[in-house]
């Protein structure tokens, strides 16, 4: 397949929509999904009545300002408040295809829909085509990220290997010989991969066969980008999204920032107020999926980011998310993973010997590597913290352990140290 099959072409026609038909869309997708969910959804309704919102009387995307913003951290705590996860969900548990859970803990729902997950469009943008062999290295254990990405592969026609993470010996022994041509995972983790090829005097270009990657789940430089893709002599594109609701946004070939995906409606706000921005503020980005079966109506994903509107060269009208510049709270995202401080916190507290705790992240070639600095005296239970730590955040950090009084005075939880440049 040649590169210009891979860079050309539109998926759907609602990605090319004019300015006047895409908010024509938006408006019908709203009030469908804001009065569904008023009428099944009992949280919904609940957060509805106390704002003295009424879906009849939406008649403009402005109005949807009105309600009020749910915060991504809230859903663990609302969550626990009854059936139907807290009355969330607008349908009964053994009505989805799965349940999934992520760190906080929080469930993720998955319906019986088609492409419930949304990311068919950013996988053909990425330059996915039918007859690729796809490796998804990302986890199948509980968390949906492995699964989620299998659906929209198959709508495009092409053949997925559920490799999951780790075991990088037999990853790159399955990509040489099963031929494999596009790469799913973290950015960080094919990076390791290149390095690991290369140390077994593999030539990157010649011994493998990829031409596509689509990478997610953490932050990453230009320079890594264009690392890889001469190494690999690929197309590496990213796509946005949360177990939550699942796609966002993701790039073209044109790499103009992250088109936002016609399956939910995107405001950026001020993070204290919910005051939607201008187009050009950097503010927290609140999301609408127009997903009936778990209506999460202006969703705050604590991530900092801005509009753009201008025209992008591959045709594709939708307005774009720039770069993500951070994050709202404290919380940190990790490999692909969130870590709360809450939850390292509910690990700490196992062992009394720990007196104060830090977690430290960097970045070193690209690479998230995560340091975990404990205080304490004659610490003796290294390796049952590490698995707690591990079982609990899903991530396995590096352990120091430190005398009482080495951390400064005042400290941040989670310290990213990580550049971009």
């Amino acid at each position: 397949m040649t590169r210009k099959d891979r860079t050309e072409g539109i998926y759907s026609r609602k990605e090319v929509l004019d300015e006047s038909e895409r908010r024509q869309y938006y408006l019908i997708q709203l009030k469908d999904l804001l009065t569904y969910a008023y009428r099944y959804s009992e949280d919904v309704k609940k957060r509805f009545d106390r704002a003295q919102f009424q879906p009849e009387k939406f008649k403009s995307l402005s109005d949807l300002k009105h309600i009020p913003i749910l915060k991504k951290k809230e859903l663990i705590f609302l969550q626990s408040m009854g059936p139907r996860l807290g009355g969330l969900l607008t349908k009964d548990l053994g009505e989805l295809r799965r349940i999934f859970l992520s760190p906080g803990p929080i469930f993720d729902p998955e319906d019986r829909s088609d492409d419930y997950w949304g990311w068919t469009e950013g996988f053909y943008a990425a330059g996915y085509r039918t007859g690729d062999v796809a490796q998804i290295t990302l986890n199948y254990h509980l968390i949906p990220a492995g699964l989620m990405f299998e659906e929209p592969l198959k709508n495009l026609g092409c053949a997925v290997i559920p490799a999951g993470p780790g075991n990088t010996a037999s990853q790159l022994d399955i990509m040489q010989k099963l031929r494999v041509t596009g790469y799913v995972g973290s950015p960080s983790y094919l990076m390791h991969l290149a390095q690991k090829a290369e140390e077994m005097g593999l030539n990157l270009r010649k011994d493998l066969f990829m031409e596509v990657a689509f990478v997610t789940g953490e932050k990453f430089s230009e320079k890594m980008r264009n690392q890889i893709e001469k190494k690999f002599d690929l197309i590496m594109r990213q796509g946005y999204g949360t177990a939550d609701v699942g796609c966002i946004g993701y790039e073209c070939y044109h790499k103009t920032g992250l088109h936002i995906a016609n399956r939910c409606f995107v405001e950026i706000c001020h993070p204290d107020t919910g005051i939607p921005l201008k187009d050009g503020e950097v503010g927290e980005i609140v999301v609408t999926a127009f997903n009936k079966t778990y209506p999460l109506i202006r969703l705050a994903t604590g991530d900092l980011s801005y509009i753009d509107h201008s025209p992008c060269p591959c045709g594709r009208s939708t307005p774009r998310l720039g770069n993500i510049v951070g994050r709202v709270d404290t919380t940190a995202r990790i490999m692909g993973m969130f870590v709360y401080p809450h939850q390292v916190e509910q690990v700490m507290s196992r062992f009394e010997e720990i007196k104060r705790w830090q977690i430290e992240v960097t970045n070193p070639e690209g690479i998230d590597e995560m340091t975990l600095y404990v205080e304490a005296t004659n610490f003796r239970r290294e390796d049952e913290l590490l698995h707690t730590f591990r079982e609990r955040i899903k991530l396995r950090p590096t352990l120091d352990v430190l005398a009482p009084g080495t951390l400064p005075p005042q400290i941040r939880p989670i310290e990213d140290k990580r550049q971009w440049d």
